[in-house]
């Protein structure tokens, strides 16, 4: 039509999807659930699971991830198999010049996370890193209040991340499973990374590594984190608190309920049960918005395929938490505490983080 000035049409993302199993089910749901992503090829070692989702998506089907990137022409992949094989992948796409989203955590050794950061500077390639939680709206609203000022400063950050053994898990342990997740998240609260940690680990369930850490944290600025994190606790917690001069946030991960509790007045106690004394505060419930943190994840994700955007979460981030998470693994082994100085050195990343907001 003459004088139409609407927009071209944009060419759909071709995306791959490394693995098929709970987190893999997760994104394909997504994607398939977007107008401007084709699912292109997908592949799994579980060749009935490859068959089913090939037919119904029409995606390619290949039961070797490498041999998938190298016979498709992708504008992303996303990689959801184990940790241990995440390295592997992650290096094929980026040497053939494809952006990758690859799930938490980047990789299982820090040595592997290197050589993918490594890999993708020089070849100037996106990673982003599946650490879903920076996308929970609590979250985001937490930072944006903590970046206007809502705390003058941030004394202790704490995190719990509890729930049954999941017997799907066997190459890695909590602690690369799960509290990287929690390290990233107190690194970006406390807008720098830890330069000293300290951990106690136990192994009651599974059959090789870890399922139960405490975990401290030292920041540059004299920020205290903790982190509690298990395979052990009968029902599902995902909690976090942070705690300032003018008061504490309290957010829970799952409900995405979000508080501000304001220091109270501890010169007038009240009783409970007439002898138990405690201080009346203020609550405030903060008002967020809610979605699906790995939808928003995905969304970022396409921008970042597009060279729109860079990752939220780069391979930097996913770097500094698989190193935190293995000095706690170290500090537990020696029972010591773990400086944390040398890892700038070796990886040229900076001990500042990307402040919150």
């Amino acid at each position: 039509m003459a004088g139409d000035r609407r927009r071209p049409r944009r060419r759909l993302l071709r995306v791959g999807l490394a693995g098929l199993g709970t987190m893999g089910q997760n994104h394909l749901r997504l994607i398939r659930g977007r107008a401007d992503v084709e699912l292109t090829a997908v592949s799994d070692v579980a060749q009935q699971t490859l068959e089913r989702i090939a037919a119904q998506t029409d995606a390619r089907g290949f039961a070797d991830p490498l041999e998938m990137i190298e016979a498709t022409d992708l504008d992303a992949l996303i990689v959801a198999t184990p940790t241990t094989t995440h390295a592997e992948i992650a290096l094929r796409a980026i040497e053939r010049g494809v952006p990758v989203l690859v799930e938490k955590p980047l990789a299982d050794t820090v040595g592997a996370c290197l050589r993918i950061l490594d890999a993708a500077r020089q070849a100037g390639v996106p990673v982003q890193a599946g650490h879903v939680e920076r996308f929970n709206p609590a979250v985001i609203e937490l930072g944006r209040l903590l970046a206007s000022g809502w705390l003058s400063a941030v004394y202790s950050i704490a995190s719990r991340r509890a729930g049954p053994f999941p017997p799907r898990i066997r190459d890695v342990g909590v602690t690369i499973d799960l509290a990287t997740h929690d390290v990233d998240i107190l690194s970006w609260i406390a807008g720098e990374r830890p330069t000293r940690v300290y951990a106690e680990t136990a192994k009651r369930l599974h059959t090789h590594h870890e399922d139960l850490l405490f975990g401290l944290l030292h920041f540059p600025s004299g920020t205290t984190g903790f982190v509690d994190v298990n395979w052990l606790t009968p029902s599902k917690r995902r909690d976090l608190l942070v705690v300032g001069g003018e008061g504490s946030f309290e957010l829970d991960y799952l409900t995405q309920r979000l508080t501000f509790t304001r220091q109270p007045d501890v010169t007038q106690p009240t009783l409970i049960g007439g002898y138990a004394p405690t201080f009346a505060a203020e609550v405030r419930e903060v008002v967020v918005p809610r979605g699906e943190p790995l939808a928003a994840q995905l969304e970022s994700f396409v921008a970042v395929a597009r060279g729109e955007i860079a990752p939220i979460v780069n391979a930097e981030d996913a770097l500094w938490a698989v190193a935190t998470a293995n000095a706690l693994l170290e500090s537990a082994a020696e029972v010591r505490p773990i400086d944390l100085h040398d890892i700038s050195a070796a990886s040229g990343v900076s001990a500042k983080h990307h402040a919150h907001g």
